[in-house]
Parts: structure tokens; C-alpha cells; sequence
């Protein structure tokens, strides 16, 4: 099956490398703004900045939207399905089958954005029949580019993607991960499982 005409399912768990990659909720907004308004988070991502609630709202709704498009899919970064620490994005794009993260500033060190991306790459190869996956990272971005090679990704023989991202230029490299790729959690799963007619 082809990930670009797949439908994603209406909810989705992945479990793997110890963590649980699970949808936002409602419940989570309030946390929200203290896993993204952070400089770093402002500066590397296009994630809005500042972050506050209604900012958390809006990305709720955007990613809802995404998902009901085929477009692209938001989880939560948790070690057991409960407090978020972050997030790992999908999103299927002309240039491929692209994965992004963030990680809450507090919750940094410990390779939670390396595991997260094995396990939303192991789901997009074994799940959506994607031949590829890429990150597209600033060359500058010293922590990405250690989480793209960390997890067995390599830098591609494409031209950068430049442009203006909240007033400053950017030039993307872009890295590209094949199968197989092998899980470190001998545990791993990727459940999708259509949500009841009747759930919010």
C-alpha cells in the first residue's frame, strides 16, 4: 500500500523503544504551552511562538484537521501513555514521508526524540508502506542532526529548501532513512484502531 493514498485511522497508538506515542486530547491543553514556548522550540521549529492555550487549542484543531485531511498525524511523546514530554509529527509532503519532533525543555536528555522517531518511522515503513522517510533539519541545528544520525539517518544528495519561517531565512538539509529498521524494544507495536462512532 502506498503511503501516499493510505488513510491515516482516526486514532492511533504506537507503542516501542519505551515509550507510548499517543493522540492529544483535550485534557492535555494545559500542559501544552510548557512543552513549546521555549526559545529553542520558537527558533528551530514553526511551531507559534509565543505558546499559550489558545495556542494549544489551535494546534488540537489543526491537528485534528490534518489527520481527517490524510495530511499528517500529531502524537504525544510518553513513556506510558500519560503526561506528555513532547511530540513527534508525520506528514506526508511532495518531498516524502517527513517526520518532526519537539521535546519539552524539562524532559530533554533522555533520547526521547531518538525513540520517538524510530518508532513513527518504524510505523510509516511496517503500517503505511512508506519506502522512505526524511527529516529536513538546519545543518546549524547541532541537536537534530545528532537525533538524525543517532537514528541511522543519512544526509541526501538533494538541493536545500530555503525559506522565511517567523522572519529569519532557513536552508533545510535533507536526510532520508530506509528500511528495515530495527527496534531496540523487542516489545514494539503499532496499534490503529478506528475510534468508536459515538466518541469525541
Amino acid at each position: 500500500m502506498s503511503s501516499s493514498t493510505s488513510p491515516f485511522p482516526k486514532q492511533i497508538e504506537l507503542s516501542g523503544e519505551g515509550l507510548v506515542l499517543r493522540d492529544w486530547t483535550e485534557a492535555d491543553l494545559a500542559v501544552m504551552p510548557a512543552l513549546f514556548d521555549h526559545p529553542d522550540i520558537a527558533y528551530w521549529t514553526p511551531i507559534v511562538s509565543p505558546f499559550d492555550e489558545a495556542a494549544a487549542r489551535a494546534r488540537l484543531d489543526r491537528d485534528r484537521q490534518l489527520r481527517a485531511e490524510g495530511t499528517a498525524v500529531l502524537l504525544a511523546i510518553t513513556v506510558d501513555g500519560g503526561a506528555p514530554l513532547g511530540e513527534v509529527m508525520l506528514r506526508r509532503s511532495p518531498e516524502g514521508t517527513e517526520i518532526g519532533y519537539a521535546v519539552g525543555p524539562a524532559h530533554r536528555g533522555r533520547r526521547l526524540a531518538v525513540r520517538a522517531v524510530r518508532v513513527m518511522a518504524a510505523y510509516a515503513f511496517e503500517q503505511l508502506g512508506a519506502d522512505q522517510v526524511i527529516l529536513e533539519l538546519e545543518a546549524e541545528n547541532a541537536a537534530s542532526v545528532a537525533v538524525a544520525t543517532q537514528t541511522g539517518f543519512r544526509l541526501l544528495d538533494v538541493p536545500p529548501i530555503t525559506g522565511t519561517e517567523k522572519g529569519r531565512p532557513y536552508v533545510l538539509q535533507t536526510w532520508g532513512l530506509t528500511p528495515p529498521l530495527t527496534i531496540g524494544a523487542h516489545d514494539f507495536h503499532a496499534k490503529a484502531r478506528s475510534r468508536r462512532a459515538d466518541a469525541v
